[in-house]
């Protein structure tokens, strides 16, 4: 299903308003994180918050574990910064985009004799 614009604006303004509160948790599991997208369902009710992690796997899913408990506090930060009527419910997922462009032009190098 096409996303709506009102789903899109309110998905850019989740992801600036999230990647400002995760940099101020103080979690120790949680690393250099950065939002690359949230997608919000057509309802509004949900939220996917796609994440980039610098570090290993360990490092990754440690990260991954303190944004899941985190969730709720970070719900609420964005109900108090975001004025709608429900507030989604948020599920943190980690971006792969960066380590498939990796693998993709690895590919094309090796394709290419370089």
């Amino acid at each position: 299903m096409a996303e709506s614009q009102r789903m899109r604006k309110v998905g850019k303004l989740a992801q600036e308003v999230l990647g400002e509160a995760i940099q101020r948790l103080k979690d120790p599991r949680i690393g250099f994180v950065t939002v690359t997208q949230v997608r919000v369902s057509p309802d509004l009710r949900h939220a996917r918050v796609f994440v980039s992690v610098l570090g290993d796997e360990d490092e990754r899913a440690a990260t991954l574990a303190g944004l899941r408990s985190a969730a709720p506090h970070l719900r609420a930060e964005l109900g108090h910064e975001m004025r709608i009527r429900f507030t989604p419910e948020l599920e943190f997922e980690l971006d792969h985009t960066p380590e498939e462009a990796e693998r993709i032009e690895r590919l094309l190098r090796r394709l290419h004799g370089g």
